[in-house]
């Protein structure tokens, strides 16, 4: 089998807030219609936003149950961290400190849907 694409689906209550917090994140354009938003970048299908009015958002980190996260990774941890916040964003979990060589912070998307922006440490 051949895949010809792929897009991550989220449900949401909110299409506009959803599919606008991921269009700004990754510079992208929303192809609106009544129940269902794509987000395109550079004209490439890359997150749809399903409307589901009754949308409950995943209780993290123990879910009931996680319905999805994506792991997204930066060069620079601070200003990433002001772009996804002035988005929307709120912030669950913040980095470890420890030793290890990379390093990451939970949010939420609007929806409440959990992301990470990872990082290597400098």
């Amino acid at each position: 089998m051949r895949i010809n694409s792929q897009v991550v689906v989220f449900d949401a209550a909110d299409l506009t807030a959803e599919s606008g917090f991921w269009a700004g994140l990754l510079g992208g354009t929303v192809d609106a219609e009544d129940d269902w938003h794509m987000v395109l970048v550079d004209g490439s299908a890359r997150v749809g936003v399903q409307l589901a009015p009754g949308h409950v958002p995943p209780d993290w980190p123990h879910g009931t149950p996680q319905q999805i996260h994506l792991d997204l990774w930066v060069d620079d941890i601070e200003p990433a961290h002001e772009e996804v916040m002035s988005l929307g964003a709120k912030l669950l979990q913040g980095a470890a400190d420890n030793d290890q060589p990379d390093n990451f912070q939970v949010y939420a998307d609007p929806a409440g849907h959990p992301f990470c922006l990872c990082w290597v440490k400098k």
